[in-house]
């Protein structure tokens, strides 16, 4: 039995991860290039080389590498 109701849908996955580098510190989101209708408060997310940091608001997924 199938479930129609949409509030319980399975999301469609995750956000693709959005690579930076170190020019990108500090991290912040919405980045500079996002489309304006897409903005929301702008929040500083800590990251560390290696790390993967998610925005609490848009779910945008951020990796930072670890230097060569």
């Amino acid at each position: 039995m199938s479930n129609s109701n949409p509030h319980h849908a399975k999301p469609s996955g995750a956000r693709p991860v959005r690579q930076i580098v170190a020019a990108d510190l500090p991290l912040h989101c919405p980045p500079d290039d996002s489309e304006l209708w897409n903005q929301h408060p702008r929040v500083y997310l800590p990251i560390r080389p290696g790390e993967t940091a998610l925005c609490p608001y848009c779910g945008n997924r951020f990796f930072l590498p670890d230097a060569p």
